[in-house]
């Protein structure tokens, strides 16, 4: 019976998730947040650097996931408690938990989608990537893993403005991406810097990519993956808890 009822508000999940990329997916914020920002920030990177596509890639497929797969998700619930969708969601026969299940499915599902791009970009440049299969693990992985953060980011403050959460998650995002080795690899960094990259689920993900692409990376490839599962569950947790435990302001 408790298998069964876990497979129900896992569908139910799956529900919220469509639900969620049929409204969230074409809002000003995941546009710009999840799609421009990243493209100029790598373009300004590229300019003037004599770098191949095989040594630019490892970092804009990890901005892409990065950027793509946290861009709804903190403006999921803001959005849903001003519309007050939030409220009729809760006082339907669902569990609270699987409401923010199906808010990390949805991001999860937009951060694999658009990986695909720098994917294609490999193949359709002749670009030989052998170990695509577990690069694409990888990208399903950390894909999970940031939406989940995405969420995190979403359960404080429990405001139903979604420009004060969005700003609150840029705070957060944009360091993380001059840690992780996006633009210089974690084994060209400074002490005290691969110390921060070490805390940062970005530069597990980025440091894979240089693997499978480059050919070389800072951690073994089994680490990498790790870290993602673990730093996925830490995040899942933790936004669950932190939700259920806010949602009470964010509905009054």
């Amino acid at each position: 019976m408790e298998v069964l009822a876990f497979l129900t508000q896992l569908q139910k999940s799956l529900i919220i998730a469509k639900k969620n990329v049929r409204i969230y997916y074409l809002k000003g914020p995941v546009i710009i947040f999840g799609l421009i920002a990243p493209f100029f920030l790598f373009f300004a990177y590229m300019m003037g650097r004599n770098l191949t596509v095989r040594e630019l890639l490892p970092g804009l497929l990890g901005m892409t996931t990065f950027f793509t797969s946290t861009s709804v998700g903190p403006a999921i619930a803001p959005w849903e408690a001003r519309s007050r969708t939030l409220e009729r969601l809760v006082s339907t026969p669902i569990a609270a938990w699987t409401i923010f299940l199906g808010d990390t499915i949805s991001s999860f599902l937009f951060g694999v989608v658009f990986s695909v791009i720098p994917l294609s970009m490999a193949g359709f440049l002749g670009i030989d990537v052998p170990g695509m299969l577990v690069l694409g693990f990888g990208v399903v992985l950390a894909s999970f893993c940031f939406a989940s953060m995405s969420i995190l980011l979403s359960s404080y403050p429990p405001t139903d403005i979604p420009a004060t959460v969005m700003m609150v998650s840029s705070v957060v995002k944009f360091p993380l991406v001059f840690i992780s080795g996006v633009f210089i690899p974690v084994e060209n960094l400074p002490g005290w810097a691969r110390g921060l990259a070490a805390l940062s689920p970005l530069t597990y993900f980025t440091d894979l990519a240089r693997h499978v692409i480059q050919g070389s990376g800072c951690y073994p490839i089994p680490l990498d993956l790790a870290m993602l599962a673990v730093f996925a569950l830490l995040f899942l947790v933790a936004a669950i808890k932190l939700h259920l435990k806010s949602l009470p302001k964010r509905l009054a």
